[in-house]
């Protein structure tokens, strides 16, 4: 074999899932497929080292998780405890900005116009901006309806905050009034929408912004 053929010979399975564990290790952001690909010698197979590697740490402190289209080393979620002295929450999503995210992260792709029927309030710009400018949300194909409206639709950032693979993981009513973000007030969509629904500064008691003390 000469010199050469020994260049491009394909590392073998132990040392691409070494591979994918360093760049995982290294990023500060999920990895896809695509990254791998381009940081890996010709010929390695990240999605199946990544299967190995998955298995590997099945069990572990750390684990190999899916989130959206890409990959990522994550605390396991039972010993997310220890993690809680690590993590200081200064400031708190309103409650303006909690049901448009919630209403956007179940009904995606909605248009503006659909997230405010389904409130029974309008939303103000500053609410889509803010969740806009945290990269929680983006923007989605124009509907084909009168107008072309934009829809929004979450992020892959959203996903990893919350430590879901999809949109398809997210909690139901009852596990989201549990972890307070409900606040056990009227469900989305209860009041009708109509000509003296309450504007968003009345229905949140004038918090029209994203964040509260």
């Amino acid at each position: 074999m000469s010199d050469d053929d020994a260049a491009f010979t394909v590392p073998s399975m132990t040392e691409q899932e070494r591979m994918v564990e360093a760049v995982l290790f290294a990023s500060a952001e999920p990895v896809s497929l695509c990254g791998f690909e381009a940081r890996m010698p010709q010929g390695c197979d990240p999605a199946e080292a990544l299967v190995h590697l998955r298995r590997r740490y099945e069990g572990r402190g750390v684990q190999v998780v899916r989130v959206g289209d890409a990959w990522a080393l994550r605390t396991a979620p039972d010993l997310a405890f220890l993690m809680r002295e690590e993590t200081v929450e200064t400031r708190k999503l309103s409650r303006a900005a909690t049901e448009t995210l919630a209403i956007i992260a179940y009904h995606q792709p909605v248009t503006r116009a659909e997230i405010e029927e389904i409130r029974g309030v309008s939303v103000s710009r500053g609410t889509i901006d803010q969740l806009l400018e945290l990269e929680w949300i983006r923007l989605g194909r124009r509907k084909m309806t009168p107008g072309r409206p934009v829809t929004f639709v979450v992020t892959p950032q959203f996903l990893d905050h919350f430590g879901l693979e999809s949109a398809r993981d997210l909690p139901g009513l009852k596990e989201l009034r549990a972890a307070g973000l409900l606040e056990n007030r009227v469900p989305l969509g209860a009041m009708p929408p109509g000509p003296d629904t309450p504007d968003e500064d009345e229905a949140s008691e004038g918090q029209s912004e994203l964040f509260e003390d």
